[in-house]
């Protein structure tokens, strides 16, 4: 299932390696992560609550999952 994540809080390219690891580990793929939208794009079965999770550890909020 194809998600679009509102991340707030990235600022450099540095941030957008974290949050495509997170989601990589997390299992998601097709992964495209801008920091100009601050959003990321990936396919991914997990759940929302998951997904908030992972970025969240990396210090980033998210605001909506769409």
């Amino acid at each position: 299932m194809k998600k679009r994540i509102t991340i707030d809080g990235m600022m450099c390219e540095h941030c957008v390696g974290h949050v495509k690891e997170a989601l990589e580990n997390l299992g998601a793929n097709d992964i495209e992560v801008s920091l100009d939208g601050g959003y990321a794009v990936c396919n991914t079965e997990k759940s929302d609550d998951e997904i908030k999770s992972v970025i969240e550890e990396e210090g980033y909020n998210v605001i909506s999952i769409e």
